[in-house]
């Protein structure tokens, strides 16, 4: 194991947290940084793991909008509503560092549904837009999980 391999292991461990904690675009973190592994090693095992890798997550960044999407559609939640939720959480991103957009995406989720069915029918909405979001993160986490476990194979094989 090189110093490269612990740097590279450090930049996808940053991140997989940035995928939880979106600070930093999580996976495509760490698909730069087996990048940077299969460049450094320069041999088929390398590439070859790169290749792996990022199918895992090229799926993965598909399906993380397919399938909420169609939980949002069949929840009955309108485009407009996710709009005004995902600016109220970019707004909320700024004004309350790292939390704001948890706080303001649901937030706005909320509000605009309150103000489209009224207080009764807008926790309902409210709770199948963040099970939706809760969905898409818990698809990119296991995405850059398979893309890291090829990668540790990679460093093992070589």
């Amino acid at each position: 194991m090189t110093w490269l391999d612990v740097l590279v292991g450090v930049a996808i461990a940053v991140g997989l947290v940035g995928i939880l904690v979106p600070l930093v675009p999580g996976a495509l973190l760490v698909l730069a940084a087996i990048l940077v592994w299969a460049i450094d090693v320069d041999e088929t095992t390398g590439w070859v793991v790169f290749g792996l890798a990022a199918a895992a997550i090229a799926v993965g960044q598909v399906v993380k909008y397919t399938i909420p999407g169609r939980r949002l559609k069949a929840g009955g939640i309108p485009n407009r509503s996710l709009l005004f939720g995902g600016v109220l959480g970019i707004i909320g991103f700024f004004v309350v560092p790292v939390v704001g957009l948890l706080i303001g995406f649901p937030l706005g989720i909320y509000l605009a549904e309150r103000a489209r069915l009224g207080q009764a029918g807008a926790w309902p909405s409210t709770k199948a837009a963040l099970r939706a979001v809760g969905v898409s993160i818990l698809i990119e986490l296991a995405s850059a999980l398979v893309a890291t476990a090829v990668w540790v194979g990679g460093v093992i094989a070589t």
